[in-house]
């Protein structure tokens, strides 16, 4: 359900709030998050950090009244124990910050933000082109929005749409999206908006683990997970704009013979007329995975990053 207009206000304003303060947290993944609250075993929040980055209890009189004022007008002031825990997490990339959900990630629909969002948005960041004003740029299943609102950021005066099937990410994007001063469009959709409209810009960074089960934002699709990148490639370059650019951040199974991916994109953009630059950015992520039984003949995954531009 879509947050009322008070809720969202509330939310922005603490968005406000915390840059005002300083507020800076690299949000890492959840494994490390986990061992870290480990090793500092079970203590209070001490400060802003703790309270939005690590998501520790904490007691709400030792804190700001305005900052509690938020939490609660923004609904994200939760009971635990005797203590108090903010119901969302905030991340900062650069000077935006971003909000997502609560440590740990429970419900299938949680917004994740983590190491993959950074180097989605560094990916963005190196390759959007400059864009004249009204160029339109789409984040596929955007989440928390952060490629779209890093690309619109870098293009004052650039359309941005924002497409997730997750109503809960599109909620927390729209916030995030007003923060960084940017206007977004939202769509509910599992693609592309449904207009039918070219796309100067697409950016996508689709699931892309394997199996069936799990949240929303790790289902990739097959046993390798990478058909939803494929299709989002695919749905991606029937709409873009003739010399526009499709950014496809994902990750790869990596098998003695080679790459899963790359030969599927090569043989999309032969079919759609687009050269395609695609190289490795991180060598080895997710290495549990391997331990699922699909992924027994797989030996890295790899983050991916392909830069697909349409024939002019």
């Amino acid at each position: 359900m879509k947050p009322s207009a008070g809720v969202e206000a509330a939310r922005l304003a603490l968005l406000n709030w915390l840059a005002d303060a300083g507020y800076r947290f690299t949000t890492p993944a959840p494994a490390t998050h986990r061992r870290i609250l480990l090793r500092r075993g079970r203590v209070d929040a001490r400060d802003l950090d703790d309270i939005f980055g690590w998501n520790l209890p904490f007691d709400a009189a030792a804190f700001d009244p305005q900052m509690i004022r938020l939490m609660r007008e923004g609904d994200i002031l939760e009971s635990l124990g005797g203590k108090v825990v903010s119901g969302l997490r905030v991340a900062s990339v650069g000077s935006l910050l971003f909000l997502h959900s609560a440590f740990p990630l429970r419900g299938a629909d949680s917004v994740f933000f983590g190491p993959d969002s950074y180097r989605f948005a560094d990916f963005v960041r190196m390759e959007t082109p400059p864009l004249s004003a009204g160029a339109r740029i789409v984040d596929i299943g955007a989440g928390a929005g952060v490629g779209g609102i890093v690309a619109a950021s870098l293009n004052a005066g650039a359309q941005l749409s924002l497409s997730d099937i997750n109503p809960r990410a599109l909620a927390l994007a729209r916030i995030n999206a007003v923060f960084a001063g940017v206007d977004a469009e939202l769509s509910h959709s599992d693609g592309l908006p449904p207009d039918g409209a070219a796309f100067d810009v697409v950016l996508a960074n689709p699931p892309y683990l394997g199996g069936e089960t799990g949240r929303i934002y790790s289902r990739g699709g097959g046993a390798l997970g990478s058909e939803l990148s494929v299709a989002w490639a695919q749905a991606g370059l029937a709409r873009l704009a003739p010399g526009g650019r499709m950014l496809l951040y994902s990750g790869a199974a990596i098998t003695r013979d080679g790459d899963s991916l790359r030969p599927r994109l090569e043989a999309t953009c032969r079919d759609v007329g687009c050269s395609l630059d695609y190289r490795e950015i991180d060598p080895d992520v997710f290495p549990s995975t391997l331990l699922r039984r699909a992924y027994w003949g797989v030996e890295r995954i790899a983050a991916v990053g392909a830069v697909m531009v349409k024939d002019a």
